[in-house]
């Protein structure tokens, strides 16, 4: 089977509504848009989210959400990417003059994803407790 070969299929696409083309389809005289009023006519549309003069649901409900006012504060940092770094002492400025987190963030947390064979000093970092261990591990030390 090629891409140029893939169909629907049988039944599962049906042809769009030809509206206005006599009682005989079911879709003739009114076209659907049942008598009068605003949505009958042609042009007939409010904006979206208008609710006939009501306060609209979109401001109605508070503005902050669950949105996470702090999402962007702390970075993660892998441990392959410890390894990569040529520097034995490894903290938050070190890590954003090397690119692998954001100028902006905060914070750093190292999370257990690849290996670090190599002893390296973590100062200042946040780090899982897998990572912990690794870092332990491999010789490194941890200072808060």
């Amino acid at each position: 089977m090629e891409l140029n070969q893939l169909k629907p299929a049988a039944g599962s696409k049906s042809a769009k509504h030809r509206v206005g083309r006599g009682i005989g389809c079911g879709w003739g005289k009114t076209c659907g848009r049942g008598h009068k009023g605003q949505k009958s006519r042609s042009g007939g549309f409010h904006k979206v989210g208008f609710e006939g003069g009501q306060m609209p649901l979109q401001r109605r409900l508070p503005k902050r959400g669950f949105v996470s006012l702090t999402r962007n504060d702390t970075a993660q940092v892998r441990l392959a990417d410890l390894q990569s770094l040529p520097i034995d002492t490894i903290d938050l400025l070190a890590l954003k003059q090397a690119g692998l987190i954001s100028a902006r963030a905060l914070s750093a947390k190292v999370v257990l994803c690849g290996e670090i064979s190599r002893a390296v000093k973590l100062q200042g970092l946040l780090l899982t407790k897998g990572a912990r261990a690794a870092v332990e591990a491999a010789g490194g030390s941890i200072a808060e």
